[in-house]
Formats: C-alpha cells, sequence, structure tokens
C-alpha cells in the first residue's frame, strides 16, 4: 500500500511527538467503511469464529467488489486476525464474495502468512484450526455465554498475578489486603517448567506467612488460560513443547493439588476487567494492563465475563507497512509494541535516551525516573504512547458493543506516565473521535492498585463453597 493511494494509511489529526509513521487502524477502517458505503458495487462479508462448547462470534461488515482490492484484502486480513485474538476460535466460517474468501482461507491457512494466529488458535483450543467457506445462508449462528468470576472476599485468600518481568503477590483477609509484594523473575528463557513450579510455589509460601490459614488463591496469568490449564502463554515460551504438555500445561493443577484449597486462575486480561469492575463499581468496562506485554478483559454492561480471549497484545492498530515488528507472532503493528514496556524500550531508542542493559522493566524504571526528573525525552514517550492509545481506544469501542469504561493499569501506567498517557488519549479522542470521548471514560487506579490490583482481584476469584 502506497500513501496518498490507500483508505487505509490515514495521517492521524494528533501526531505523536517522536517522529515515527503511525495510521491507527482506527482512522482506516473509518475511511474505507464510509468509502464503501458510498459505492454501488459493495457486499457483504460475514464470519463466525466458532470456539470451546459450540460458543460462535458473529460479525458482519461490507466491502468493495472491484475497486481497492489491495485495501479490501488488507482490510479483512487484519479484521480477521483483531477478531481472533479479541474473541477465540478454532473454526471461521466465511461467506462473501469468491476472491475474498479465498484469500483469507489462504491467509490463515498452516502455510500462509498468518500462519502464526492459526497456529496457536489450534494450540489454545486443542482442534486442528480451520476456515470454511459457506453461502451467507448457511453461516452458523451466534451462540454466546457468559458467567460470573471473582468478587469472593470472605476468609484467608493470596492471590497471584503473573507477569513476564515479576509476579506480583497478594495475602487478603475477609476483603483487605493485609500483604502485597512483587517479585523479578525471568520465566521465558527458563527451559524447565519445575522452575516454574518452584517460583510461584516459593510466592505464595511467602504470601501465606501473612494470614493465619489459606482458604483459598485465585491467580492471574498472561497467556491463554482454559479450565485452569495453561494453553498458550510466553511465561513458557523455551519449553519444549513435549515438556510443556506434560508438565507447564497442567502447572495450576498441580499447584492447587499441593495446597489443597480452593483454587481458581483466570487469563491477565478477565482479572484486569474484573480488579477494574470491583474499584470502580461499574459494568462495561475494558480493563488494559500495560505490562511486560499488553493485558485486556472485558466485563459487559451486566457484569458479565463473556469468555472472549481478549489478547490485544496481538491485535493490529496500525496499517504502516513500516509498523513496528512483534518478535514472536513476526507480524506488524500490533498492541504489544504500543502498550508493554517492549513500547516504552522501543520508543526510548527514538527519543535518545541510552538504557542500562537490563532486563525491560529495569529499563522501563529507568525511564520513568528520567520522566521524574523532568526529562523531556522521557515526556515524549509517554506522551507518544498516549496518543495511539486514544486511537486504539477508539478502535476498540467498535468491537467492544456499550463501552463505557476504560480502566488502564501496570507497571507502564506507574508515576506520572500514566497521566501523561490518559491525558494524551483523551485529546485524541477529543479531536478524532467526540462521540466516543463523550461516553466512554478513561480511568487509572490508584498508586498501588497499578501495581497490586490484579493480584488482590485474583484472590477474590475461588468461591469457599468450591472446596472440594
Amino acid at each position: 500500500m502506497k500513501a496518498g493511494h490507500s483508505l487505509l494509511l490515514q495521517a492521524p489529526l494528533i501526531q505523536a511527538p517522536l517522529p515515527l509513521q503511525f495510521c491507527p487502524v482506527a482512522l482506516g477502517n473509518r475511511a474505507y467503511e464510509a468509502a464503501v458505503a458510498n459505492s454501488p458495487a459493495r457486499a457483504a462479508f460475514s464470519l463466525a469464529l466458532e470456539r470451546n462448547q459450540g460458543l460462535t462470534h458473529v460479525f458482519s461488515t461490507e466491502v468493495f467488489t472491484s475497486d481497492h482490492s489491495e485495501d479490501t484484502d488488507r482490510y479483512l486480513n487484519r479484521l480477521v486476525k483483531y477478531l481472533l485474538w479479541q474473541i477465540g476460535g478454532w473454526k471461521l466460517s466465511v461467506a462473501g464474495p469468491a476472491r475474498l474468501t479465498s484469500r483469507i482461507q489462504a491467509d490463515f491457512s498452516a502455510h500462509g502468512c498468518q500462519s502464526f494466529d492459526a497456529r496457536l488458535m489450534q494450540q489454545a483450543y486443542g482442534k486442528p484450526f480451520t476456515v470454511e467457506i459457506v453461502p451467507a445462508d448457511a453461516l452458523p449462528a451466534a451462540k454466546e455465554s457468559s458467567s460470573s468470576i471473582g468478587g469472593h472476599m470472605d476468609g484467608c485468600r493470596i492471590g497471584f498475578d503473573l507477569g513476564a518481568s515479576d509476579y506480583k503477590l497478594s495475602a487478603v483477609q475477609d476483603g483487605r489486603a493485609v500483604f502485597t509484594t512483587e517479585i523479578p523473575w525471568d520465566p521465558r528463557t527458563q527451559p524447565n517448567p519445575e522452575w516454574h513450579f518452584a517460583r510461584i510455589q516459593e510466592g505464595l509460601r511467602l504470601a501465606a506467612t501473612h494470614l493465619p490459614r489459606v482458604d483459598a488463591i485465585g491467580g492471574s496469568s498472561a497467556g491463554i488460560i482454559l479450565d485452569n490449564e495453561v494453553r498458550v502463554a510466553s511465561l513458557f515460551r523455551s519449553v519444549p513443547e513435549a515438556l510443556f504438555q506434560q508438565k507447564a500445561r497442567t502447572i495450576f493443577r498441580r499447584i492447587r493439588e499441593a495446597w489443597n484449597v480452593p483454587f481458581e486462575v483466570a487469563n491477565d486480561g478477565d482479572v484486569t476487567a474484573l480488579a477494574g469492575g470491583m474499584s470502580l463499581g461499574v459494568d462495561a468496562i475494558l480493563g488494559i494492563a500495560m505490562g511486560s506485554s499488553l493485558a485486556a478483559g472485558w466485563r459487559d454492561g451486566q457484569g458479565r465475563i463473556l469468555g472472549w480471549l481478549n489478547e490485544l497484545a496481538f491485535v493490529p492498530i496500525d496499517y504502516s507497512p513500516d509498523g513496528p515488528l512483534d518478535e514472536w507472532s513476526g507480524d506488524r503493528g500490533c498492541g504489544v509494541q504500543f502498550f508493554s514496556q517492549q513500547a516504552v524500550v522501543r520508543l526510548a531508542g527514538v527519543a535518545g535516551i541510552s538504557l542500562p542493559p537490563a532486563h525491560p522493566a529495569e529499563q522501563l524504571k529507568h525511564v520513568q525516573e528520567l520522566h521524574a526528573q523532568g526529562d523531556d525525552r522521557a515526556a515524549k514517550v509517554f506522551q507518544s504512547i498516549g496518543v495511539y492509545y486514544g486511537y486504539a481506544v477508539a478502535q476498540f469501542a467498535a468491537h467492544y458493543p456499550g463501552l463505557r469504561h476504560v480502566l488502564t493499569l501496570g507497571r507502564v501506567t506507574s508515576g506520572a506516565g500514566g497521566d501523561v498517557i490518559l491525558e494524551k488519549a483523551r485529546e485524541v479522542l477529543g479531536a478524532e473521535f467526540p462521540d466516543i470521548n463523550q461516553r466512554v471514560a478513561l480511568h487509572l487506579p490508584d498508586e498501588k492498585s497499578k501495581r497490586h490490583g490484579q493480584a488482590v482481584a485474583a484472590a477474590s476469584l475461588p468461591s469457599l463453597v468450591r472446596c472440594e
């Protein structure tokens, strides 16, 4: 795609202060969809994503049938990838113009350009990922389920939140956090999952020393967690596949057996949404955690968790052909490169900040210290993230129906940087998306909750009546 010839490459009205090309998906999609709506040469394109227990999400849009073919290919490729990581699924059914459905089937095949996404969906759901072309009247019907999770604060509980640079712990007694801490670790380089097991156990035992007893344990973990099993997680990136299936996949079940108390682990994104709803007393909330990666969770207007993946680290938010490359998926312009420690490290280099040869968490801390000292280069890092965030929130608002609140937390938002990020995001929404700006409120938790709120919320996951 060439700038000036593509509907998708729209320049943002509010520019990030660091000189990097950024073409927000929110603006590109708006331009493309408006052009399609005014064209007689358009057709419907629909898809259905089936995930566990037959749950199915259906989405429809309109596309050009002749003009702007390159834009249409890119628009659909990025849309399908977005929905895969927002919703999840092992079977994708598509209905629409033959050229376009065939293109999606090829892109998301085992040898297509999106083979990474197809492979991880297969790993997450334990079934071969398939793309099936169907007539529009044969598209599977929507079937959504929802559940309430967490909010149990009775008794003596331990909560943990596993990230890639540290894991956080809380000891909670009758709803009051009596102990919180964070322990540095680097799990992504460890090939033996028994190392992970031992380190988590070490932290749980530490938290237990601050309670008279342990009635329940709840956890939050990066990655895809289904039925208390690790299906996909960068925390175990170095573990060989056979050993992953033997030891890492069931690590939480083994920890539950060791403690013999009610035990529940959820995707860190869902716990982010839970933490937001608990702290603000609201629903229709999207929780965003900017840490070693990007986690998200959605609690709908009725206070329910829908069982979507919400792995926004992998969703595309930038159409720029020169967008930043994600080291794991090999794709460009994905959320993790804009809203995480990786983003701060990447932007610090552009800002001319020399970083110490340390773990990204320490490099982030260095940038935050410079920011606290009034360093204008560091300020530009957080201002740039805020600009990106404003456009991303607008994009998310199109896919989370009835979105009213966005809670942003995580290590990246610690200190004054969090305020700067939200200030710039609000500026973007006010200038480019005034309707969204009026109905969606952006929130930051207090400083302690920014860092430990998820661990405390995770402690509330198990119900004591579930004790076996």
